[in-house]
This record gives structure tokens, C-alpha cells and sequence, in this order.
């Protein structure tokens, strides 16, 4: 992916020379691939020199920091709903689409694929866990009202619910941190067969380096990316939401997609597991935390309700599926492309769903 670095100066020069924003968006995308896999190799390389333990802290840490970065801008910009959109895109894009394709890909070279079916049923609760975190404030929004709170109420009261539930999420994140790496990781840890020990091939200074210029040209991408999206959608006759919860999960988390799927070839499936649904619970246990606390910083406080019902819903059915997947510990190509199926049929749903909320599309 080295070659799409090329993207990162042409993006540069269509957003100072003004050009058409449907390009600008383009190739502030494709410039974001190669710079999100740079940044997980430089993770990589300074796991690999200061130990397993902090190292896996450190993968874990930096795993969505590109999702992070994208909706940090989003949200400066005051696009709450795309950013909204762009986390329930990320959970259900990393448990249908990535996890799909992992399935599939592997199962066909090899017919049953096993996996850690502890580690598997450990995250598979935590995902049930985020499945609420986001169900009770659409249904604390629904209650009050029910009750006929002012609607400027029940904004101030929607976002303190969120900033709650934000910092109790975070808590269970660093709990789950120190139960997969301190206290059971004999019991979680990847199968010897499958775990290669990485030797690191940068110095310390390079890696850092590496890391933190990926990170700063990631937030220029992710500034250019998020000013040209009405007119990218406006070209393409898209809605933000589709671009939020379809286009920009699949452009941060392309590096997570290739790597589970390698590894699933590979018949690796202890990795590509963990990668699809680790991934999942960070986004819902971390990243959404963050950008919640983040948008009380900023003065732009963002809830966590999904008005949408078809968002809502989508996100409890795929933790339901990607749950069940992981239970019985083995998988086949069929699980993989009944996942794709189901994303497949979602992304054409949202590409046809109105932009405007539903309530005022019946409204007119």
C-alpha cells in the first residue's frame, strides 16, 4: 500500500488549489490507506521492543486511532450525525463485512476453521454489553418523551446521559484491557501455532517517528475528507449518513480488513477473530467514549442516541450475528458469505433511506 502515498501531495495540492471536493474527498481517502497502515507497522515495531504486555496495550490503544482522528474532524465540524453514523458503521462493517470476508476467504481454502472459543465468548459478551450501552439512551430519549420533556431538556439531558454512560464504558474497557492482558492471558492469549514472534526491524526513534507523522498527515486527510463531503455526496447524489455509515468505516478500518483476512487464509483464525471483533469492542467501548468526552471539550456535546430505527436496529442484529458466529468456537465459508449477505442488504437499505429523519419524510 506504500504506493498510495502519492495520494497524501495530491491532496494537498486539490485542497490549496480549491478543486472540485469530489476529488479532494477521493483522494483524501485513498491517501488515508496507506497512512493508517503505516501507523499500525509503527505500532507493530514498538510493541515488538518494549514487551507483549504493553506492546498489546499499545495495539490496542492505537488499533481505531484512525476511525478516532476522521470523526474528531467530523465532529469539529458539527457533522454529530455523520459522526454517529460513522461509529455504528464501524461496528457493523467490522462484524459483517470484515469478519464476513475473513470467513469466507479462509473457508474456502480450508473446510472448518477453528478459533479460542473462550476468547471468542469473552469479547462476545462485551459486545452484547455495547449492544445496551447504545440501546438505553434511544430508549431514555424515547421515555422522556413519552413524559412531554422540552425538547431543549431533553438535548441537555440526552447528552449528560451520554457523558455518563461514556465514562463507564471506558471503565470497562481498561477492566477488559487488564483481564485479556495481566490476568488470563494464559487463558486468551493467541495458539502458539499461530503466534509468530515479531522482530522488530526499526529503531525506536523511526517508529515514533513513523507513528506520530502518519498521525499528523492522518488528521490533514481526515480534515480535507471531512470538508468535502456535501460536495462528494451532492456529486454522487448520496446522503451523509450513507457516506458516515458505509464509505468512511470502509476507508478507516482498511488496514483491520486486510490483516484479518490474511490471517484467515492463513487459517490463522485466532487472530482474525480477535482483530473483527476486538476491533468491534473498542470502537463501542473506546472510540465512542472518547469522542463523547471529546465533544464536551470542544463545546459540542454529542449523545449517543440513534433516532434512526434502521440504525438501531441494524446494530443490534449484527452483534446478535457476529455473537452467534463466535460461540461455537469453528467456522466455514457458508457463515462468511451469510455476513456478506447481511451487509450487503444493510448498505443497500441506507443507500435508499431519505437523508432527511424519517418522522419528517412522513411528516411531508
Amino acid at each position: 500500500m506504500k504506493y498510495l502515498l502519492i495520494f497524501v501531495p495530491i491532496a494537498f495540492y486539490l485542497e490549496f488549489t480549491h478543486a472540485s471536493e469530489t476529488w479532494i474527498f477521493a483522494m483524501a481517502a485513498l491517501a488515508i490507506l496507506p497512512l493508517a497502515g503505516l501507523m499500525g507497522k509503527a505500532t507493530e515495531e514498538l510493541a515488538a521492543r518494549i514487551g507483549p504486555t504493553i506492546g498489546g496495550l499499545l495495539n490496542a490503544t492505537f488499533g481505531n486511532a484512525t476511525e478516532l482522528i476522521i470523526a474528531f474532524f467530523a465532529l469539529q465540524a458539527g457533522k454529530t450525525d455523520v459522526v454517529k453514523a460513522s461509529i455504528t458503521g464501524s461496528i457493523i462493517g467490522n462484524l459483517l463485512l470484515v469478519l464476513g470476508l475473513a470467513l469466507f476467504l479462509g473457508g474456502l481454502k480450508h473446510k472448518v476453521q477453528k478459533f479460542n472459543k473462550a476468547n471468542a465468548q469473552a469479547i462476545g459478551s462485551l459486545l452484547i454489553i455495547s449492544m445496551i450501552a447504545f440501546l438505553i439512551p434511544a430508549l431514555f430519549d424515547l421515555t422522556e418523551k413519552s413524559f412531554g420533556i422540552s425538547p431543549d431538556q431533553i438535548k441537555v439531558d440526552d447528552a449528560s446521559l451520554a457523558l455518563g454512560v461514556s465514562f463507564i464504558l471506558i471503565g470497562l474497557y481498561i477492566a477488559n484491557i487488564i483481564f485479556t492482558l495481566i490476568t488470563h492471558k494464559d487463558i486468551l492469549s493467541v495458539s502458539d501455532e499461530e503466534h509468530e514472534a515479531h522482530m522488530a526491524t526499526w529503531s525506536m526513534p523511526v517508529a515514533i517517528g513513523v507513528l506520530v507523522a502518519a498521525t499528523i498527515f492522518v488528521g490533514f486527510m481526515s480534515e480535507f475528507l471531512v470538508g468535502s463531503i456535501e460536495g462528494f455526496t451532492h456529486a454522487f447524489g448520496l446522503s451523509e449518513f450513507f457516506v458516515g455509515l458505509i464509505i468512511i468505516p470502509i476507508v478507516g478500518n482498511a488496514a483491520e480488513h486486510a490483516a484479518a483476512v490474511t490471517f484467515a487464509i492463513k487459517n490463522k483464525m485466532d487472530l482474525a477473530v480477535t482483530i473483527a471483533l476486538g476491533s468491534t469492542v473498542q470502537i463501542a467501548l473506546l472510540v465512542a467514549p472518547l469522542l463523547v468526552i471529546l465533544s464536551f471539550i470542544i463545546k459540542k456535546p454529542m449523545d449517543l442516541v440513534l433516532n434512526n430505527p434502521l440504525e438501531l436496529a441494524t446494530l443490534v442484529g449484527a452483534v446478535l450475528i457476529g455473537n452467534s458466529v463466535a460461540q461455537d468456537g469453528e467456522t466455514n465459508w457458508l457463515e462468511g458469505i451469510m455476513l456478506l449477505g447481511v451487509y450487503a442488504i444493510l448498505a443497500v437499505a441506507f443507500y435508499f433511506l431519505p437523508s432527511a429523519p424519517i418522522a419528517e419524510v412522513i411528516g411531508h
